[in-house]
């Protein structure tokens, strides 16, 4: 009796615990076996260019596999699988009669496939969706667009930098199941719809940048080159038409790809832009008014500033020479005297203004600022004052020096670089709108340094001119940095120009890194700009000169590249 009773105690104690003390535990707890969470993964945003023509999209697919032990007839599902799938039917037989509980049959089937597989409803067939990320375009535009891995994240380019955006919110489906899983119809329950991502509509036209990338292929081949960039730009706007880089990957395929492929080195790859960089210096000068644009300097083929003794490239005095030869010849001791004239704090003042050594914020993932030093910092020498008026010891982006010129043809005004247009979801629609970051100099500098550069080019006899067309540009040849100074003879060729020079609708930058059939500029990265430029002008409809001017002058609407198609 007392064994029994003290049993009976325990037991009493046990319900009271369970039924009063730690009802509410239990309760959750019983609740908790029966309710269940689904996450709905939203679709992600669509990535358009300019016309509307897909970039990047999501796709389902489809895993199929089955559990072989609840097959009832193995033999007559093999044949109904083996044409769908296309295998072969006793590979699939030996897959439904093996020993195991559960085995893939083919991963990746089109969605038509799997969802004809599903309206069988054959018990012990599974297929599985999933989304993926395809590109239609292949390799065309890899560097901007980016890519997503298998986890919905997205790396580089523009998947990289909205990929929270493109994301969209994911939705959520909660209720009691019974026993078997199965949602009860009559259960309380909560349903959170997915919101897909929105589209991204591009500034970036397909059909130039088609032409960027296959002619920037075509250049570093041709010139035996390791690698090349293209920057695309319309001045007055930043809006980014094409950027282009080569080798490129297959953002439908990154996995077989080198990971040095993934940056996009139109934004995050420095180099020294060389002599491109005399425009930027020249306009510093003649804003500042320390040079007339009509005004001489004496070359005597070198000049000392801070104890370093710095040549033209061609090692030759030019005696008396105008601003205007200066940029023909490319002497980099006009342009060391440009910036002894301005000074230092005015230099690197004007150079802050250029946007060097910051940020363009260009809606691009990984952009790198790239490097500038000043007088503020211990690591600056007098010597820099004069080597970084000609680009030498200055590192930049590509669409920086792009962005930085583009202020020269615009007038003066540095815009802001972008390359998403507009932003579409189901109850909005946001249109980007153009912005200016600063004034980097005045229109009227801007106007005289665009007709010294036409003239230049046209003294230069540049293969870079263009029949019909008045085009202002400069060419680059810089060395290559290596550890202990340059190498001997490796260099990174480059062309900045843009046109129609009175009214800029394009800036074309090409750079040709490591030419091996000739080291100069004006022999690679000029002949590859005019290339690229007379498909352009054809493309988008922009109209020779002559044309355009009698068009103005009878008062007709003028056709642009807003006009283009």
């Amino acid at each position: 009796m007392a064994i029994m009773s003290a049993a009976g105690l325990v037991l009493i104690g046990q319900l009271v615990r369970w039924q009063v003390l730690e009802h509410h535990r239990f309760v959750a707890w019983a609740e908790a076996e029966h309710q269940d969470e689904l996450v709905i993964p939203a679709r992600r945003g669509e990535i358009r260019d300019a016309t509307g023509h897909m970039l990047a999209t999501d796709l389902i697919e489809y895993d199929i596999s089955a559990s072989p032990k609840i097959i009832t007839d193995p033999a007559a599902t093999a044949d109904r699988l083996a044409p769908v799938l296309d295998m072969p039917r006793n590979e699939i037989l030996q897959l439904l009669t093996a020993d195991k509980p559960w085995v893939p049959l083919k991963n990746k089937v089109p969605q038509s496939v799997g969802e004809t597989i599903l309206g069988w409803d054959v018990v012990g067939l599974l297929a599985e969706s999933r989304s993926v990320r395809v590109y239609p375009e292949g390799r065309m535009g890899a560097h901007m667009l980016g890519f997503v891995n298998n986890n919905g994240n997205g790396f580089y380019g523009v998947e990289g930098y909205y990929d929270n955006m493109l994301n969209g919110s994911p939705g959520l489906q909660a209720g009691e199941r019974s026993p078997f899983g199965d949602l009860i119809p009559l259960g309380v329950s909560r349903f959170v719809p997915p919101e897909s991502g929105p589209t991204l509509y591009l500034t970036v036209d397909r059909g130039v940048q088609y032409v960027a990338e296959t002619e920037l292929e075509d250049a570093v081949k041709r010139y035996g080159a390791q690698s090349g960039s293209v920057v695309v730009i319309q001045p007055k706007t930043g809006a980014i038409l094409a950027l282009a880089g080569f080798p490129n990957y297959d953002p439908n395929n990154y996995g077989v790809s080198n990971e040095y492929l993934f940056s996009n080195p139109t934004v995050s790859e420095q180099y020294e832009p060389g002599s491109v960089f005399k425009i930027v210096t020249m306009a510093a000068g003649l804003d500042a008014g320390v040079v007339g644009h009509m005004g001489t300097i004496y070359d005597g083929g070198t000049i000392e500033v801070g104890g370093r003794v710095i040549y033209n490239w061609d090692r030759q005095s030019h005696g008396e020479v105008d601003m205007t030869d200066v940029l023909a010849k490319s002497l980099n001791v006009g342009v060391a005297q440009v910036a002894v004239a301005l000074g230092k704090e005015r230099f690197y003042t004007y150079l802050r203004r250029f946007g060097f050594g910051q940020l363009t914020e260009v809606d691009l993932s990984n952009e790198g600022p790239g490097t500038l030093k000043t007088p503020k910092e211990a690591n600056w020498h007098e010597s820099d004052l004069g080597t970084n008026s000609f680009g030498q010891g200055i590192a930049v982006t590509p669409v920086q020096i792009a962005a930085a010129i583009g202020a020269v043809a615009n007038e003066g005004l540095l815009m802001k670089p972008y390359i998403v247009q507009r932003i579409v979801d189901d109850d909005r629609q946001v249109e980007v709108q153009p912005t200016v970051i600063r004034r980097a100099v005045s229109a009227e500098t801007a106007k005289k340094l665009t007709d010294m550069l036409v003239e230049a080019m046209e003294r230069a006899e540049s293969p870079a001119r263009l029949p019909g067309y008045r085009v202002a540009g400069k060419t680059g040849t810089a060395e290559i940095p290596v550890p202990g100074g340059y190498h001997p003879t490796l260099t990174l060729s480059s062309f900045a120009g843009y046109l129609p020079a009175d009214d800029p609708e394009l800036l074309i930058l090409v750079i040709i890194d490591r030419p091996t059939t000739s080291r100069w500029g004006s022999e690679t990265a000029a002949p590859t700009f005019k290339r690229i430029a007379e498909q352009l002008v054809m493309l988008l409809n922009i109209l020779p000169d002559d044309v355009r001017q009698t068009v103005d002058t009878e008062g007709n609407p003028q056709l642009s590249l807003n006009g283009g198609n």
